[in-house]
């Protein structure tokens, strides 16, 4: 008899993360021997308790990938605490509790840097969680995915599970948002930059001083760390990689917002001014992450930020008529 292929489900795969990593689950050489089971927003509303329940004690997957979640920048953070915090409260415990009680023994939680204090020591290890005050223009969504790691923590202690959290740095690439109300700093900036050289505009203005300091990381280069990640065996990651569950991934190298800008202008093509707009709030001042736990695995990111940018501007091209 044929032996059933592994299910495997992934939350989230039209966005910038989940897409990323549903192009490299199909790249895998294994792949041959698992499904991939996706569900768009319209077909699976992942808010609804009772709707999650049911798709996951339907489908039985052997394997979750958690890579939905309602994600924003400063602006779009600041100004919806309440849909930040709830949302993903949601989605992440609807997924992860469901996912257990349909016999869900593998699962992945995509989370985010900004879960570490405003003021933690440089590079910030993952011990570091909980240990001091959050920043404030994105707390609540900080505290929506604090929640979720001790949940996924809380079911490998209790039920000797393999609930495996991981925590990108700050990331871009292609899918990303463009909007420039919600998007996080790379893809506004690269729509900013756009918009004032087509439109032969003489400077462009930047939210804060230009002074944080930002580590950032192409998301193929996520995805790969994904895979690296979700393949190793239970006792190398709990023992070797990461006892508390919880691992950073990043490029281990910052820029601060005002090369940034310098950077994404040249690769844009615009010769005007760059203006910092000090009214706006700064966040973090500086924020990258100790990646000596994924380095473990002989995993190195492989786009360099101006490459990764000129990548994913060419792709903002392509798309430029459906966006603007």
């Amino acid at each position: 008899m044929k032996k059933p292929k592994k299910k495997i489900f992934l939350s989230g795969h039209k966005g910038m993360v989940g897409s990323a990593l549903l192009k490299y689950l199909s790249l895998q050489k294994e792949s041959k021997n698992y499904e991939i089971i996706t569900r768009t927003r319209k077909q699976l509303n992942l808010i609804d308790q009772k709707k999650v329940e049911n798709f996951l004690k339907k489908e039985k997957p052997d394997e979750v990938i958690i890579a939905s979640a309602k994600v924003g920048g400063i602006n779009a953070n600041n100004s919806n605490p309440v849909d930040f915090l709830y949302e993903n409260l949601m989605i992440e415990t609807n997924l992860i509790n469901f996912s257990f009680h349909s016999g869900v023994k593998s699962l992945i939680f995509l989370g985010s840097s900004c879960i570490y204090p405003k003021e933690a020591s440089q590079p910030i290890k993952e011990e570091f969680l909980l240990s001091g005050p959050l920043e404030k223009t994105n707390e609540a969504y900080a505290i929506a995915k604090i929640a979720g790691i001790k949940l996924c923590n809380s079911f490998n202690k209790q039920f000797n599970v393999d609930f495996r959290c991981i925590m990108p740095c700050n990331l871009y690439g292609p899918g990303d948002n463009y909007d420039l109300e919600e998007s996080h700093v790379i893809p506004a900036l690269i729509r900013k930059f756009h918009l004032a050289k087509s439109n032969n505009k003489k400077f462009v203005k930047v939210w804060g001083t230009g002074k944080p300091k930002r580590e950032f990381l192409h998301v193929y280069d996520l995805a790969d760390a994904c895979m690296k990640i979700r393949k190793l065996s239970k006792k190398k990651f709990k023992e070797i990689i990461s006892p508390e569950g919880l691992i950073n991934v990043g490029s281990g190298k910052e820029i601060s917002i005002s090369e940034l800008a310098q950077t994404i202008s040249n690769v844009v093509g615009f010769n005007g001014d760059i203006v910092f707009d000090k009214s706006m709030p700064d966040g973090t001042m500086r924020k990258v992450l100790d990646i000596s736990k994924i380095n473990k695995t002989n995993w190195q990111p492989k786009y360099s930020l101006k490459e990764g940018i000129i990548q994913t501007y060419s792709e903002f091209l392509k798309n430029t008529n459906k966006r603007l």
